[in-house]
């Protein structure tokens, strides 16, 4: 992308709706919930560590950004499914 600001932007708004989505899951209770919960945590730690990863190997901050923007999508498409 040619603006590196556009990205995280991008990024923070899609965030977002995974941030929307996860809530209204745990809203509703049960398992799914609970899974939910888990599954944040462990989610997040995996990505830092990726993240440490790449810069470590010489990778951008542009990297870092697409490949987080790939996991919320993700997380967008299980969510809504």
């Amino acid at each position: 992308m040619l603006n590196p600001f556009c990205a995280v932007f991008l990024l923070a708004i899609e965030a977002q709706r995974v941030m929307e989505l996860r809530l209204v899951r745990i809203a509703w209770g049960g398992a799914e919930a609970r899974a939910e919960m888990m599954s944040m945590v462990g989610e997040k730690v995996v990505a830092a560590m990726e993240a440490g990863n790449t810069l470590l190997a010489g990778g951008t901050h542009d990297q870092i950004v697409a490949r987080f923007r790939e996991l919320v999508a993700d997380n967008t498409r299980r969510l809504t499914a």
